[in-house]
């Protein structure tokens, strides 16, 4: 009975050996006659796979461009709104002209460049305004106890023709004589002295400011206080 049993045993491992063996044979000779078809899914798969995978790597890169040009641009805003006065009267002339152009591209100006130097025929930075006036700006870090005369506005009306702009713009780190104000009033130049240029500095926009051009260098008084505070 044991040797009968062992038989039976046997020949079962046999057979699904057997069944083992055709499976693999059946599932090769299904490969071997529809290969092409099973490969053209296959790459489909992988092909879908390789879109979605470089679509997310695009989205990532993307996303991580972005936060780190919002966090630039924050850190940007931060230090222009710390960039006192105090540290623009320590500025150079040129320094100050690419201050005066930083400002005008934070306000939606466009082709802005600094031209000052040698040769500037009475201009600093030209560009256009966000309405697509062209603009001649003039620059003049001066020390705040210095007066801006009326022929220096005389010379950025001269460079206003010389350029064909439309628009003149005078930038001090002080202020204006009565006859420049007055001048420039008389000519449409907006003039920019120390305290609207704290204004421009902090955020205030630039044409906005033109809204108040020829005003608010204070009367008498202020002006006595003003020369007191920054006389030698």
């Amino acid at each position: 009975m044991a040797a009968k049993r062992k038989s039976r045993t046997a020949r079962r491992r046999r057979t699904a050996r057997y069944k083992a063996a055709g499976g693999v044979l059946a599932a090769l000779v299904l490969l071997a006659l529809f290969r092409p078809v099973i490969w053209l899914y296959i790459g489909a798969v992988l092909a879908a796979g390789g879109v979605g995978w470089t679509v997310w790597q695009l989205w990532r890169t993307d996303r991580l461009l972005r936060s780190s040009d919002a966090a630039w641009r924050r850190q940007d805003e931060i230090a222009a709104g710390q960039r006192t006065l105090a540290a623009i009267d320590a500025m150079s002339g040129t320094q100050f002209e690419e201050v005066v152009a930083q400002l005008c591209r934070r306000d939606g100006c466009t082709q802005v460049r600094t031209v000052g130097g040698a040769g500037d025929n009475g201009a600093d930075v030209l560009g256009r305004l966000p309405d697509g006036r062209t603009m001649v700006i003039q620059c003049k870090r001066y020390a705040p106890h210095r007066t801006i005369a009326s022929r220096e506005v005389r010379d950025l009306l001269g460079a206003k023709v010389h350029f064909a702009a439309d628009v003149a713009i005078f930038v001090a780190t002080t202020r204006f004589s009565r006859q420049a104000e007055a001048f420039a009033v008389d000519h449409h130049i907006l003039t920019l002295h120390r305290d609207f240029f704290g204004l421009w500095n902090n955020g205030t926009p630039l044409l906005s400011l033109a809204e108040v051009n020829g005003r608010g260098q204070g009367e008498a008084r202020h002006r006595a206080r003003w020369k007191k505070t920054y006389s030698k």
